[in-house]
């Protein structure tokens, strides 16, 4: 929204640099005569009576308004409408209808020189920092055109600025309406949506923008984003499963699909890590108590030992230090055993939890890798259908780079044993893995030098090499 506001305010002031261009000295003396003499005139009882001399006060004050000279006034464009409204009330024919200079001022009510005079106002109103009456100006230049697209895009803009987001929606709405074609648009008048919770209207604000520019990724991945937060997904694929049978060579449909598939399973990594946690805690209670175990028999095996020696060399001073030494270090074993064994009870108590956080967390393992996998096949045929895409091949590179740490995290976690017996094959496969992964990164930055991409394609040269030095051979496998 802020990159989309600063384009908007940078238009704004374009418009107001053009309508500031004041007239030369001797106009402005003229109208500033103009001026003074229609005030003077309205307050003159029998020319304040007459209907021409506000139709001349509205010609006045318009011009003045049209002009950009804001020194001069800088409400005339209101000066002027204001009058045409008199104009309209004093002018009656014989019948009670309109007279000839009231049907004037109700076209002049309608012209693009008002809705100009208008906009000039507002404009400088904006330029000013005064944006609630900057609103109101543009909001009349907007009535006055309703067709007009120009005016409610920047009154909208200004009703932002004083937080008024009620009017800037209203205004934005009528940008659309209007027949509006700046996409970027759509997508800031859909986050005002989601802003204030109505989130239907954002959505259906992001599908006319989405329907208008299919292939803009900003829109389409902030309807993704308000599906994932508000739990639509299952309504978002759907949709958008419609949309790739529909057009199964839209790219972008495909991407758009196996991003929504990899947000799902991101969405419970959380969930993920906590499980993890209280599944290891309960499983490093039971190894360390039977490390604790072990540890106290040998502890009760030295004092036997040294209980003997003693009884041999009664006077031996080095041998009742070290058995000292170990009974202090049997207690203090025996005090973490006391701890680790309240642990397991309570762990026991504590086993059917336990189980079924261990089932809960099998579950969302499946439900993930079974995401991770629709994601990968819509990546798939999107290289399919255009194997020169960014999007795909960028995300194809990191969805391959992602499943070799998950397989280098399973290496981590081996022990000594367990890695001299199958690590260095595993560790060929990661290294195989991460290889794989390169030579999307490689073509995402031929197609788009972008910082993303570069700095992923280092990280995995750096690991590649990294294997390389410790010559470990990388396995490569589907």
């Amino acid at each position: 929204m802020k990159q989309v506001f600063v384009m908007l305010v940078a238009c704004c002031l374009a418009v107001g640099a053009h309508a500031q261009q004041a007239a030369d000295a001797a106009a402005t003396d003229a109208i500033k005569k103009e001026k003074e003499k229609s005030d003077k005139d309205i307050t003159d009882a029998k020319a304040a009576a007459k209907a021409s001399t506000w139709m001349d006060r509205a010609k006045t004050y318009q011009n003045i308004a049209s002009s950009g000279n804001v020194k001069v006034d800088s409400a005339a464009a209101t000066t002027a409408y204001d009058a045409y409204k008199k104009v309209i009330e004093l002018d009656k024919d014989k019948k009670g209808g309109p007279g000839k200079l009231a049907k004037e001022a109700e076209d002049a009510l309608k012209s693009p020189g008002l809705y100009s005079a208008f906009m000039q106002q507002g404009v400088a109103k904006f330029q000013a920092k005064n944006y609630g009456e900057a609103v109101k100006s543009l909001t009349m230049a907007s009535d006055i055109n309703p067709k007009d697209t120009l005016a409610p895009l920047y009154s909208a803009i200004a009703a932002q600025q004083v937080k008024d987001n009620a009017t800037a929606k209203t205004q934005l709405e009528k940008y659309i309406a209007g027949g509006g074609k700046d996409v970027a648009i759509y997508g800031s008048l859909a986050m005002l949506y989601r802003g204030d919770n109505e989130i239907d209207k954002a959505l259906a604000t992001l599908d006319k923008g989405i329907a208008l520019a299919p292939s803009n990724k900003d829109l389409a991945n902030e309807k993704i984003n308000i599906m994932l937060s508000t739990n639509r997904m299952d309504e978002a694929i759907s949709g958008m499963k419609a949309m790739v049978e529909k057009d199964p060579n839209n790219v972008q449909n495909l991407v758009n699909l196996s991003i929504v598939y990899n947000n799902i399973a991101h969405k419970r990594d959380e969930e993920v890590r906590k499980l993890e946690g209280d599944t290891k805690k309960g499983g490093n209670t039971a190894k360390q108590l039977a490390d604790s175990k072990s540890i106290i028999d040998a502890y009760n095996s030295e004092i036997a030992r040294l209980s003997a020696s003693i009884k041999k060399t009664p006077k031996n001073a080095e041998l009742k230090r070290q058995l000292a030494d170990v009974q202090k270090r049997l207690a203090e074993q025996k005090t973490e055993m006391a701890t680790l064994e309240a642990a397991a009870k309570e762990a026991a108590a504590n086993a059917s939890v336990a189980a079924a956080n261990e089932k809960k967390l099998a579950d969302i393992r499946q439900m993930q890798t079974e995401n991770y996998n629709l994601e990968k096949q819509y990546l798939d045929k999107a290289l399919a259908v255009d194997p020169n895409n960014y999007d795909a091949n960028f995300n194809m590179a990191v969805w391959i780079f992602n499943r070799a740490v998950e397989m280098k995290r399973n290496v981590d976690k081996m022990d000594m044993a367990e890695y001299n017996k199958n690590g260095k094959e595993l560790d060929g496969k990661v290294c195989g893995k991460f290889k794989q992964a390169l030579p999307y990164f490689q073509k995402a930055k031929s197609i788009k030098d972008e910082a993303e991409v570069t700095e992923n394609l280092t990280n995995t040269e750096n690991i590649l090499k990294q294997y390389e030095e410790k010559k470990i051979v990388c396995i490569e496998s589907k």
